[in-house]
């Protein structure tokens, strides 16, 4: 029978069969020697075959087979530090709330997770939460950051998950799709899905008023199906998201804007750092590129990586 993962507790994985029916599955032994080295075989997503064992008191269903992954988000292991953990698969759409305070979302952490999803086909929405806890300069500063991205070709909206506002937009961008929510702790990811389905009732938890960082109020990544013809994940708080394994020369095409000034430098491998007529440094000059967006280019390209990445087969 083949199924897909909605959740995973580390040993356990709820898989949901085609007749909509959830199993408790676990992972058969061998798959724990595969070549990919994870610390969890299985993530949410996954489509995987699974066999029924009956017991005495339920049934439960072993996980034989994961199929191929068009895509997954991994970070690295905290303890094991050659390994990596899969938070979730098979994604057609990220959604990464972001709020001016409590907590800050810093354009360092939007930028590296957009350029993350920009080498792996992933697109994202920027979904500007709390909306209405802003004073005017809050106001102005969303404002401005939603032109800076609009103007790079990102969809932004403006919303309060807590209030209900715009969330019919978010579900008109949702629909027909498997969305994976992110952001840091704190920004409103499960209020926003409980306020897209009522049915829904994940945990809440409010800022810590000391360090103004979100508690970690989900600890397993889990997907839900929703009303209207979507699926969501629902992702645990990220601290920080940072690049790895992406060769100097090809990150500066993950920015929309520097791809499209770089056919003008004057060297074909330039790297828009120190070389001299460069296209993309003038364009930081004129305006034509953001200095955060030109910054946070730099910060990946020396080096300042992070834990947190999304990958892709390569046949895709």
């Amino acid at each position: 029978m083949t199924g897909t993962v909605y959740k995973s507790t580390g040993s356990w994985y709820m898989v949901k069969s085609p007749t909509g029916e959830f199993f408790k599955c676990r992972a058969k032994g061998r798959l724990r020697l595969s070549n990919f080295k994870s610390t969890n075989p299985i993530a949410v997503g996954d489509h995987v075959d699974f066999e029924l064992e009956m017991k005495s008191d339920e049934t439960t269903g072993v996980i034989s087979h994961i199929h191929d992954r068009r895509n997954y988000i991994v970070r690295k292991s905290v303890n094991l530090s050659k390994q990596t953990h899969i938070i979730a698969s098979n994604i057609d759409q990220a959604l990464l709330i972001v709020t001016i305070n409590n907590p800050v979302t810093t354009t360092s952490f939007i930028d590296r997770f957009l350029v993350t999803a920009e080498a792996y086909h992933i697109h994202s929405v920027l979904l500007f939460n709390k909306i209405d806890t802003y004073d005017a300069e809050a106001r102005a500063e969303s404002l401005l950051l939603q032109e800076r991205y609009r103007k790079i070709g990102y969809s932004c909206l403006e919303i309060s998950a807590q209030n209900k506002i715009n969330t019919g937009a978010v579900k008109a961008q949702m629909k027909g799709k498997v969305n994976m929510i992110s952001g840091h702790s704190g920004v409103g990811k499960s209020t926003l899905v409980n306020a897209l389905d009522l049915d829904l009732n994940l945990r809440t938890a409010a800022i810590s008023d000391q360090h103004q960082q979100g508690q970690h109020t989900t600890t397993f990544a889990e997907m839900f199906d929703l009303k209207f013809d979507a699926q969501i994940i629902d992702t645990p708080g990220i601290r920080g998201f940072g690049i790895v394994d992406m060769a100097p020369e090809e990150i500066g095409d993950y920015f929309p804007e520097i791809l499209k000034l770089k056919q003008d430098c004057k060297f074909n491998n330039c790297l828009h750092k120190d070389e001299p007529k460069c296209a993309v440094k003038i364009g930081v000059e004129c305006g034509d590129i953001a200095e955060s967006r030109y910054l946070s280019y730099l910060q990946i390209l020396e080096g300042d990586q992070g834990n947190y990445r999304i990958d892709i087969y390569p046949d895709f």
